[in-house]
């Protein structure tokens, strides 16, 4: 008894347009990403929707309650405006989060799509020594990373897409082992392709789905271990505002203004949950298992 393939040939240029209409129809991800658009236009139009300047301080001012006047959001502990913090913090906060991810999901698929297509010592090499960053938590990994190269925005970047490559590079050597052994795979070997051929052609199309929305669920990870190596003193660094960053010089004032020290967590948790549910919407969308 013969046994139906895990993975199908490459889809027509059809299944396109059927996952983007099974998309629109899923309210969870739509709602997800219209939360997610509307940060993107605070990052892109921040100066034109800033209040105030973000950086001016008066102590005088200082820990101003959520709807004083002039300040809708109240102020921070240097008296700074709150409301135009969190604008432009969306800024570096959706950076951090965004960015590891694509230099991890760009270097994690190539590891893993070769090492599962070659296969045989090559692949037990690579996924041996993926295994042993694999082997760490994530959070540990990132802080260790970034306190052995130091703060900065960079060191972060650096730190959290290591953190993501063994990640990603399991996940894309596993499915391309799968479509490694398709019929439609042996029979392009038979007929004569060379290797870049059938990776190009066949392979990456049956693969690049599972691993990209494997990724976009790593996005609400990275802002959120972002945003905490800046709460540790490891990522962005003052006066640059960034939500994890806010959050750990308003510590202070919890037992003051807590729901003004909550303001930052809350729009970490809002950014987190919508990329969530649109990670989870593009999955059931692709009808991805």
């Amino acid at each position: 008894m013969t046994t139906q393939p895990i993975v199908t040939p490459l889809r027509s240029r059809g299944h396109g347009a059927n996952v983007l209409r099974r998309l629109v129809r899923n309210p969870q991800a739509m709602l997800g990403a219209a939360v997610i658009l509307v940060f993107l236009i605070m990052a892109v139009a921040a100066p034109l929707l800033m209040p105030a300047d973000p950086f001016a301080a008066s102590m005088f001012n200082r820990l101003k309650p959520i709807g004083t006047p002039g300040y809708a959001l109240g102020t921070d502990e240097l008296g700074r405006d709150m409301l135009s913090r969190l604008i432009l913090g969306a800024r570096l906060s959706l950076f951090m989060g965004v960015t590891p991810v694509l230099l991890a999901f760009g270097i994690g698929g190539a590891i893993g799509i070769m090492a599962g297509y070659a296969g045989g010592l090559l692949n037990a090499l690579v996924m041996r020594t993926i295994d042993v960053l694999y082997a760490f938590p994530s959070v540990l990994l990132a802080i260790a990373l970034s306190g052995a190269l130091g703060t900065g925005i960079g060191n972060a970047l650096v730190s959290l897409t290591v953190v993501f490559i063994p990640q990603i590079a399991r996940i894309a050597e596993s499915v391309t082992t799968q479509v490694r052994r398709s019929d439609f795979v042996d029979a392009a070997r038979a007929s004569g392709a060379s290797a870049f051929t059938i990776v190009r052609v066949h392979v990456l199309g049956n693969v690049i789905g599972p691993i990209f929305v494997f990724s976009t669920s790593l996005i609400s990870v990275s802002m959120i271990l972002a945003s905490g190596l800046s709460f540790l003193g490891l990522g962005v660094t003052p006066p640059s505002p960034e939500w994890g960053l806010m959050l750990n010089t308003l510590r202070t004032a919890i037992y003051i203004q807590p729901w003004l020290a909550a303001l930052p967590g809350l729009f970490i948790f809002a950014t987190s949950i919508a990329f969530n549910l649109l990670s989870d919407g593009l999955r059931a969308a692709m009808e991805i298992k």
